[in-house]
């Protein structure tokens, strides 16, 4: 395969979950993360937009296989297998879990979104690199599927996970011994990405890989509970942990010697202060929901019968937008107006009122999110303010959250580093880092990816 032809060969895509554009904006800009700054230095910066349902798994997935859940197939964080009759939650909340059932649950996570939930039509940039004889790494990534199993590290397992080359996941899965701490200990104060960061390292000291796909969690995770722009002490780790492999490569120089990057996130976040209940809405159906999107089932209905079941959500103060599709087209409902749409080869033909669904790419998401298999028959974009209770009742009220369509849930930092890039190439949507990484190494697209 042919090789890039600027300085650095090898590429790190660093993934900070749930980073605002206007958090990375501010500490590269006043210098409180040096880490961030240095990196922005010497790259290339813009706002780049998330997938819909803005959700961790949902986002994951669309980084690794460049795609959107009409291909991958992941529709949100909890939602209802009709092939196997039963709730799929990948861990809204412990409560939701416990809800779902946790050894189910567990299983759904950390083995069958990969395995059988992730689409087939899907390839994953681990499998395509490693394909083409090259080594990907992946530490502590939800979405992971490779080509090479690895047992689990619990004795009491015996089911072989399949990943990349060089594969960690939170400890129960280690391709290489590294002698990196125990990740679970104690969350609040850091231990899933100081055991992220112990591994990055010890892959970088020993220029171990082509790709490493570096996911740092955390952030997230304090975001929920402090507010989007909020948790700067967790930020500061991470800022910590992306300098960690700086030093870890002999120092700056040497870093962007041998290493492209991409850093970015894989949604943004919005406060929450309302919470809603979309199950009181629809009694007889099944509802999946969490943060701030929603999904209603309704199997027994035609598409004909959809329209009522969407009109009860007008004038609900927790939703923004209500889609659904109906004789080939999309539909997007907002207090009584609607917005029909199809798409027509690399366009949207529309009718209605646009001003319904003026999102960022919105027409792109919305009709991408209708079209995956495993999606509900109505789909929910909760308005600013507003999240949807999950499975337990819980939610983030007085802190951070996402999910929705809107702008703050949707919109992420994107920073390119020594890659030799177009403007009109430069990743515009968490889909093309996947395409932007296949491109740099010579790799061949998938058949699914517009460029």
């Amino acid at each position: 395969m042919a090789r890039p032809t600027g300085r650095a060969t090898k590429l790190i895509l660093i993934v900070i979950d749930g980073l605002t554009p206007s958090m990375f904006e501010q500490v590269v800009g006043d210098g409180s993360a040096p880490a961030l700054a240095l990196l922005a230095s010497h790259g290339t910066y813009r706002r780049a937009i998330s997938t819909f349902p803005s959700l961790t798994p949902v986002c994951l997935s669309a980084l690794a296989t460049g795609a959107h859940p009409d291909v991958h197939e992941i529709p949100h964080l909890v939602w209802y297998h009709r092939g196997e009759e039963r709730l799929v939650e990948y861990g809204s909340s412990f409560g939701a879990v416990r809800a779902a059932g946790t050894r189910r649950s567990l299983q759904d996570t950390v083995y069958e979104l990969n395995a059988s939930h992730l689409g087939k039509r899907a390839v994953t940039v681990y499998e395509a690199l490693e394909d083409a004889g090259l080594t990907a790494a992946a530490v502590n990534i939800t979405c992971y599927r490779g080509r090479t199993p690895h047992l689990p590290t619990l004795p009491i397992l015996t089911r072989p996970a399949y990943g990349p080359k060089r594969f960690f996941f939170y400890n129960l899965f280690e391709s290489d011994a590294t002698g990196a701490p125990l990740s679970v200990r104690n969350r609040p104060a850091g231990t899933i990405d100081a055991y992220a960061g112990a591994v990055a390292r010890w892959l970088v000291t020993r220029d171990g890989f082509d790709l490493l796909v570096y996911y740092l969690s955390d952030y997230d995770y304090a975001s929920h509970v402090q507010g989007p722009d909020a948790a700067h002490e967790t930020l500061g780790r991470c800022d910590e942990a992306v300098a960690s492999l700086i030093a870890a490569a002999g120092g700056e120089e040497e870093f962007l010697e041998r290493y492209a990057v991409v850093l970015c996130a894989d949604h943004g976040q919005t406060s929450v202060s309302e919470v809603a209940r979309l199950a009181d809405v629809y009694p007889e159906l099944l509802v999946t929901a969490s943060n701030r999107a929603g999904m209603i089932y309704a199997p027994l209905h035609s598409m004909c019968e959809l329209r009522p079941l969407a009109e009860r959500l007008d004038g609900h103060a927790s939703v923004d937008v209500v889609l659904y599709r109906e004789d080939g087209e999309a539909i997007a409902r907002r207090e009584g107006e609607e917005l029909r749409f199809a798409r027509e080869g690399d366009r949207y033909a529309t009718s209605g009122d646009a001003s319904i669904l003026d999102h960022p790419n919105g027409l792109e998401r919305a009709w991408a999110a209708l079209a995956n298999p495993n999606a509900g028959e109505l789909l929910v974009s909760a308005a600013p303010g507003w999240e949807f209770a999950d499975l337990a009742g819980r939610h983030h009220s007085g802190g951070g959250s996402h999910g929705s369509l809107v702008m703050g849930d949707s919109e992420v930092p994107m920073l390119t580093v020594g890659l030799d890039l177009r403007e009109d190439a430069e990743p515009r949507s968490i889909t093309d880092v996947m395409p932007l990484a296949l491109e740099h190494f010579g790799v061949p697209l998938p058949s699914y990816v517009r460029r």
